[in-house]
């Protein structure tokens, strides 16, 4: 009954609206706000009155200026960085080591025999004829020669360069390594280029290089790439440096270890790498203390004697530190540490904390990143490499329709191969230097909200030294092979100490360079300043906007009302019917309006109207019933319904 009585007297209070026009609602809001320069406009002379409201529509419009200066800033969502220091006792890193030759030269002979042979025979071409007497009647397969040639461009004319092939008298299929009579085109004369063709021949371009090192080097890369990739993953992994000849002593503060406390993975440009205090299945190991005593201490052999001639020109060893379950990109991240050398690595550590949304387009793990993580099968965390190489696949894929032997294969996918795929080589090397699918992954992909970088400082020494090189080589000698005899030799060792600097940390964090208190202190704080105005002026504010869109519902409802009207009385062309007569029509039924005409032929004046037939209106049974006092006396509050 309460609740029917308050929505009674709501609706009559609506429908009365504040009683007020538009002046007097103006006139009302000056008179009675708090804040500074209305009142002055409507209580002081003329002169004054315009001085008054020129200086309030100043400080008003300077207000709204100002409010539009900080709103913006606040919007461009930017930060602040913070840098702070700490001491505690941490994890030691993740530890990757690789050797720079992925495989063995004695187990992959036997696949690259063909394409040494023709390394071997480009090589005599480039160096000149003079040197090209040896083996000059070997025949060559160029059944993979002819998927991606080398060629001579002679530019001594650069509107008309000539393109001349390395090997112009083959024939069916084989060819001599000597040159064409009259067709010779030595280096320092000529540009080395490969040549890409797609689509049988039809479609070609060529890849220019500097040196014809580079030249070489990327041809017999590309052709091993193939060779590889129609190889299965075992294979591979058999024919790398296994962990027992590449790991020959280990130490992790006091505590020897050995192969088996590294987790191996293949890598596609450096074979089997091996991972230490990675965290996939143990605890990770903290360190007791900063300096060399307490890091870890390895002896490598990297083989060097068995390193693939034409693939690998780099001596030595590749590691790079990385937080623990996260994959290693070495190829991008890692650093190289020579053979011959006692290699010492002090680590320092920042952390780096970003905002997330709408501050920066970082991510927590990937999981709003619309791009499949194709190394999500190691179990691995999210990392913007992960994306732009996954990204790159998914490229490669969709324009090649083949993936790349270098990134990890979705599900369905094949490897590109010369057999199956003859144009990859042309579709990769495109799709390799097109900025559009570079600046596509770099928009797509986010970098990681939270990170960890190792800052290394690196020195070097020789070692062992020559006062003490014997007797360390024939004990690691006896230790690995068993033999008294030395088996090592200062080519392929390295020594390695990797160790934190100091406990020091640094932490750097983003935050919010302007956050919603800022925002309201210098909104508050130019609205008191130009007009003395406070939260509760606003809100006056507010009020005198809602009784002036209020007035304005009120004055269209009763024009609306006004208009229906008019256009009810416009149905009549004299007055309208009394009430007696609308009685009189409903109830007598012989009652009949009064035409001009009679008769059969009889037609109503075009101008005529016929009014419609009254109903009588229902009594009102509610007049004679007894209402309670209260009804009576809201009733008389406002107008009737």
């Amino acid at each position: 009954m309460h609740i029917k009585k308050y929505l009674l007297k709501c609706l009559h209070r609506l429908q009365k609206g504040p009683g007020y026009t538009y002046k007097e609602l103006l006139v009302w809001y000056c008179d009675n706000t708090n804040t500074h320069g209305p009142k002055r406009i409507i209580c002081e002379g003329p002169k004054k009155k315009a001085m008054w409201f020129v200086l309030t529509l100043l400080f008003t419009s300077l207000v709204c200026w100002q409010w539009g200066v900080f709103i913006r800033t606040y919007l461009s969502w930017e930060v602040s960085v913070s840098l702070s220091i700490g001491f505690k006792a941490m994890d030691f890193p993740a530890v990757t080591i690789c050797n720079t030759s992925p495989f063995q030269y004695s187990k992959v002979k036997h696949l690259l025999k063909d394409l040494d042979e023709l390394m071997e025979a480009v090589l005599e071409r480039i160096l000149g004829p003079e040197l090209s007497h040896v083996n000059a009647t070997r025949a060559l397969n160029l059944t993979i020669w002819n998927h991606m040639p080398l060629v001579f461009i002679n530019e001594q004319n650069p509107h008309h360069p000539v393109v001349l092939d390395l090997f112009e008298d083959n024939y069916n299929g084989s060819a001599s390594s000597s040159p064409a009579p009259g067709r010779t085109c030595s280096a320092h004369e000529c540009k080395v280029a490969m040549r890409l063709c797609s689509h049988n021949g039809t479609m070609c371009n060529f890849r220019n290089f500097s040196s014809a090192t580079q030249a070489v080097t990327e041809w017999y890369t590309l052709q091993a790439t193939n060779i590889f990739a129609q190889v299965p993953n075992q294979e591979l992994v058999a024919m790398g440096y296994p962990a027992e000849r590449l790991i020959l002593a280990c130490l992790f503060g006091a505590e020897p270890c050995n192969y088996r406390n590294f987790t191996p993975i293949f890598d596609p440009d450096y074979g089997n790498c091996y991972i230490f205090n990675w965290g996939m299945t143990e605890k990770a190991l903290p360190s007791a203390n900063p300096g060399a005593e307490f890091g870890l201490k390895l002896i490598l052999d990297m083989g060097q004697e068995d390193y693939v001639p034409f693939l690998t020109s780099t001596a030595g060893a590749r590691l790079m530190l990385h937080e623990q379950m996260s994959y290693p990109f070495i190829k991008e991240e890692g650093i190289f540490a020579m053979s011959g050398m006692e290699t010492s690595i002090g680590v320092l550590v920042d952390k780096l904390e970003r905002k997330g949304e709408p501050y920066s387009q970082c991510t927590v793990n990937g999981s709003d990143v619309p791009i499949r993580n194709l190394y999500s099968d190691y179990n691995t965390t999210y990392s913007i490499q992960a994306c732009i190489r996954s990204c790159f696949q998914d490229h490669m894929i969709h324009n090649c329709s083949c993936g790349h032997y270098l990134y990890p294969l979705p599900r369905g996918e094949k490897y590109c191969n010369n057999q199956e795929f003859p144009d990859w080589a042309y579709c990769y090397s495109a799709l390799r230097m097109s900025l559009a699918q570079r600046e596509t992954c770099i928009d797509v992909c986010k970098e990681s909200c939270n990170d960890t970088q190792y800052k290394m400082t690196i020195s070097m020494a020789v070692w062992p030294s020559e006062a003490s090189e014997d007797w360390i080589f024939h004990v690691l000698s006896q230790e690995r092979d068993q033999s008294t005899n030395i088996t090592l030799n200062r080519k392929g060792i390295i020594k390695l100490n990797i160790y934190f600097q100091e406990y020091n940390y640094r932490t750097i964090e983003e935050s919010a360079a302007n956050n919603i208190v800022w925002l309201l202190s210098n909104l508050g704080g130019q609205f008191g300043f130009w007009m003395g105005g406070s939260v509760l002026c606003l809100i006056e504010f507010g009020e005198i906007i809602i009784d002036f869109v209020w007035i304005t519902i009120i004055r269209l409802v009763a024009l609306a009302k006004s208009l229906r009207q008019r256009r009810t009385r416009a149905r009549y062309d004299g007055p309208p019917p009394t009430v007696a007569e609308l009685v009189e029509a409903h109830t007598n039924f012989g009652f009949q309006p009064d035409t001009a005409t009679h008769g059969p032929d009889a037609r109503p004046h075009p101008h005529e109207q016929t009014p419609p037939i009254p109903g009588t209106p229902p009594p009102n049974y509610d007049s004679l019933r007894l209402q309670p006092l209260d009804v009576i006396e809201s009733d008389n509050e406002g107008d009737a319904i």
